[in-house]
């Protein structure tokens, strides 16, 4: 049962980490070349990987139910708990909006595909939504067998796209170099933000009850298999497509349509909508999972049926009337996500390991390597990307994506 959940739990973390963001990847890109992409995508596994351990770290000094709420106010006070209440809310509500509005459009489309049933874009959202909250609200047990087959098909998918894409890469294209040195910088938020799964580690460690081999076991591997996903990916999308082209494309469905043409292939677009549902899909119950246990926590409701209803209430209703009545509002939200990531998988594990390694100085509990330089080196790079974001908001740095 042990190794069950294990593996249970590096699929969610790596089911929430390859998500929508995986998509966004080669429009990111484009204007940087292949190499570049590569270099930031190592870097930024290394960091996120790093600070998740940090996670595992902290939790060893808290129960294993507690939630970032819960350790922010135990190492930092008062004042971190509210960072990280702010930055865990909008953070999560943000991007549970996001999967909302695009999961239930591409909800309606495939149910009319598959049984010629129709419904307005309403109802399907509606539909969507209380389904995954139906599994979400549930329990994290049912997230993992859930999560367990869509990931598997959403592999099938994929690996059919790869391919199918794969025998027209293009060496000279992958070689491509950077258009503009700014672009660089401007790419690493939206790179940063594929590698995002730190919200479901809370009911992960609650999951595996708090066993450390067992939880970094799952976090390195879940970690790593999106890591490797994203480099297949750039090599069949930046090796089939030139680097004017991409950079021309607007948006994902320019980018299929795009692809499609390129290697003659009808069933290809079908085929990455079906893995961009799954993506989607997966991502969602692993970012919903995460706010679901993030709010019981902070009600502290969550063993009675009619509570975790209540608590599953909380969790999806703001953002699916946010996805229905201003779809198009959260596009600006969307570009700030990168901010409150940063918070939230950087900023606050660094300070709060910090402090709980003066506090404690335990020597017999499992300590991430690195040390006061590990720390420091995170916590620069965590100001890079933020500096990125707001100089992308402000019209210094180009836009993405």
């Amino acid at each position: 049962m042990k190794k069950s959940k294990v593996l249970g739990s590096t699929l969610i973390i790596a089911g929430t980490t390859i998500g929508a963001g995986m998509l966004a990847l080669p429009l990111a890109s484009a204007g940087i070349g292949f190499s570049s992409s590569l270099i930031i995508m190592f870097a930024l596994w290394a960091l996120m990987s790093y600070t998740a351990l940090l996670m595992v770290e902290l939790h060893q000094h808290a129960d294993s139910s507690a939630t970032l709420h819960t350790l922010a106010k135990q190492f930092l006070g008062s004042k971190g708990k509210w960072v990280a209440s702010f930055s865990m809310l909008f953070l999560f509500y943000s991007l549970c909006a996001a999967y909302i509005a695009g999961g239930g459009a591409q909800f309606g489309q495939r149910l009319a595909y598959f049984t010629g049933f129709e419904l307005s874009g309403t109802s399907s959202t509606i539909l969507f939504t209380f389904i995954v909250a139906s599994v979400v609200t549930i329990g994290t047990s049912t997230v993992d067998k859930v999560n367990r087959v869509l990931f598997a098909v959403k592999l099938i998918a994929m690996a059919t796209a790869l391919s199918f894409l794969a025998p027209n890469v293009t060496e000279s294209y992958l070689l491509s170099m950077p258009i503009e040195q700014g672009l660089i910088v401007a790419a690493i938020p939206v790179i940063f933000t594929s590698f995002g799964f730190h919200g479901s580690i809370p009911a992960i460690v609650n999951y595996l009850d708090g066993n450390t081999p067992s939880l970094r076991k799952a976090i390195i591997i879940g970690s790593s298999i999106p890591l490797i996903v994203y480099v297949f990916w750039q090599i069949v999308t930046l090796g089939v497509v030139s680097q004017d082209t991409l950079i021309e494309n607007q948006g994902l469905s320019g980018l299929i349509a795009t692809l499609s043409t390129k290697v003659h292939q009808s069933n290809l677009s079908q085929t990455i909508g079906v893995f961009a549902d799954l993506a989607l899909l997966t991502s969602f119950l692993g970012v919903s999972l995460g706010l679901f246990e993030f709010l019981g926590d902070t009600f502290n409701k969550k063993k009675e049926s009619s509570n975790r209803v209540i608590i599953g209430a909380i969790t999806f209703l703001p953002p699916m009337g946010f996805a229905l009545f201003y779809p198009q509002g959260f596009i600006m939200a969307l570009g700030y996500a990168a901010i409150s990531l940063a918070v939230l998988a950087i900023f606050l594990p660094v300070l709060m390991v910090k402090k709980a390694r003066v506090s404690q100085n335990n020597q017999d509990t499992y300590q991430v390597i690195g040390g006061n330089l590990g720390l420091t080196i995170s916590g620069s790079v965590g100001l890079v990307i933020i500096t990125a974001q707001i100089l992308i908001t402000t019209g210094v740095l180009p836009s993405l994506g």
